[in-house]
């Protein structure tokens, strides 16, 4: 329904990685963080969350998510041609990757699960980072994806590989990562393909679908009662979006737009603890 990577958010651990690295070094540029980025997300770097979030009219609660993500404007690397291009089909899980042209050689890999696909569609490696380690592996290579942080990387879960189990992003064997890292640049276009995840306006007696279910589940999670998870959006579903809505202080229509669906999905993922990529 939404596109998001994972939330970033204070947690016990904290949350540390590259795509938190991203973030801190915006905040810099933006003056609204001083401590030299280290890639872990702690008190401070939460607080410069939040002043960024009030400063863009976003609701203040310190958690980088899709619309965070998307307001904090992270530069892209524009793709000028070269060697080397990948795609990814998360319908296989197989990533292959081409060199001028022709294939040169094909990994298996983890992709997201339904709840948090892998965005579809075309973008370009925008940052490399070595060794970031836990469960980003060996490797780091950062999407271009707007509305979170995105990456085709190493893992320190070698089962998970040829599943869809991921938080959106591309996992791969740190054997494999390490192979596709030393050998692209910056700029390198990736293709990514697979089922297509459209969001529309959910609202009373719309048209039933999958969509709808999910909301249902995600609703269901996290302490309301939408009825059942039929995909049919009736007066119980209404209802909770109602429920929700008037509890998380946004416009109390019983719509699920882009604002009740971003908050619905983050209310699921803190309810899952789910901290990784």
């Amino acid at each position: 329904m939404v596109l998001a990577s994972r939330f970033l958010r204070l947690t016990e651990p904290y949350m540390q990685g590259p795509d938190v690295m991203a973030v801190q070094r915006r905040l810099i540029v933006l003056g609204l963080l001083t401590r030299p980025f280290n890639g872990i997300y702690g008190p401070e770097t939460a607080a410069a969350v939040q002043r960024f979030q009030q400063l863009n009219g976003l609701t203040s609660d310190g958690i980088v998510g899709p619309l965070t993500w998307t307001a904090l404007g992270i530069g892209n690397v524009t793709w000028g041609g070269g060697r080397f291009h990948i795609t990814v089909d998360t319908v296989r899980n197989i990533l292959a990757l081409y060199d001028n042209g022709r294939l040169r050689a094909t990994y298996p890999v983890a992709t997201g699960k339904p709840s948090t696909p892998t965005p579809v569609g075309d973008w370009v490696i925008i940052e490399k980072v070595p060794n970031p380690g836990g469960p980003f592996g060996a490797d780091w290579m950062r999407l271009s994806v707007p509305n979170g942080g995105y990456g085709i990387h190493g893992n320190d879960d070698p089962s998970s590989i040829g599943q869809s189990v991921s938080h959106g992003c591309v996992r791969m064997r740190n054997a494999d990562v390490v192979k596709v890292y030393n050998l692209i640049p910056l700029g390198t276009p990736v293709t990514i393909t697979g089922q297509v995840v459209t969001t529309r306006l959910l609202y009373l007696h719309v048209t039933p679908g999958l969509d709808i279910a999910a909301v249902q589940r995600m609703l269901q999670q996290v302490g309301y009662s939408p009825g059942p998870v039929d995909g049919v959006y009736g007066p119980e579903t209404v209802q909770a979006v109602v429920a929700f809505q008037r509890d998380h202080e946004l416009a109390v229509d019983g719509v699920v737009g882009p604002q009740t669906a971003v908050a619905i999905q983050t209310a699921y993922d803190l309810s899952l603890g789910d901290v990784l990529p």
